[in-house]
């Protein structure tokens, strides 16, 4: 029974921890992140029983601590986190019905997609800076071109240039456009955005 329990560790350790890693490293939403820790637990779990089984009590000792850390992150992520989201997101979708403005969360202007005036995914906002006196959008900063970070270009995209909905921003500025705002460096974006050319 044992060295069965053990085969099996061998095979699900590695292959919970690199599936877990991917999972969270993704941060696709607070409940893939979550889940993400329970595969890491469950890969935690299996190099506990390696340990235990080979004596290796440092291997042990790490994957028992690291078994802790992970509930941490099934809590936060699972618990935590996931009603926080689930808190914005029946927000937003009440605001589609009630009388007054939509709204939707600023956390959620991170990764989402401005599209043009045809719908078309032209940029990707990287994140979004709001003005301390008045909290309002200052600009946000989108990603045009590249390919995973590569290759790409930032641009601060300025709020008259663009309207929020759920689905994301909206611009009546095609590709051509939004690549001829001023591009700005990856560590050094500006304090203010000048207003676009008429």
């Amino acid at each position: 029974m044992a060295s069965t329990l053990n085969s099996v560790a061998e095979i699900a350790a590695p292959a919970a921890t690199m599936i877990a890693a991917m999972m969270t490293a993704a941060n696709v939403s607070p409940r893939v992140t979550g889940w993400g820790f329970v595969v890491f637990t469950i890969g935690s779990l299996g190099w506990c029983i390696i340990g235990i089984a080979s004596g290796q009590q440092n291997l042990l000792l790490s994957n028992a601590f690291l078994t802790l850390v992970n509930l941490v992150g099934i809590w936060r992520w699972l618990g935590r986190q996931a009603r926080y989201a689930d808190g914005s997101r029946k927000a937003t979708l009440r605001s589609r019905i009630e009388p007054g403005s939509q709204i939707v969360p600023v956390s959620g202007l991170t990764g989402s997609d401005v599209l043009d005036a045809r719908g078309d995914k032209v940029a990707t906002v990287v994140d979004a800076m709001v003005t301390c006196d008045g909290v309002s959008l200052a600009y946000a900063v989108i990603s045009v071109g590249g390919v995973g970070g590569v290759g790409e270009r930032l641009h601060a995209l300025p709020p008259e240039a663009m309207t929020l909905s759920p689905d994301g921003i909206h611009t009546a500025l095609d590709d051509r456009s939004l690549q001829a705002l001023p591009e700005i460096e990856v560590d050094h974006w500006p304090t203010r955005v000048p207003a676009l050319a008429d």
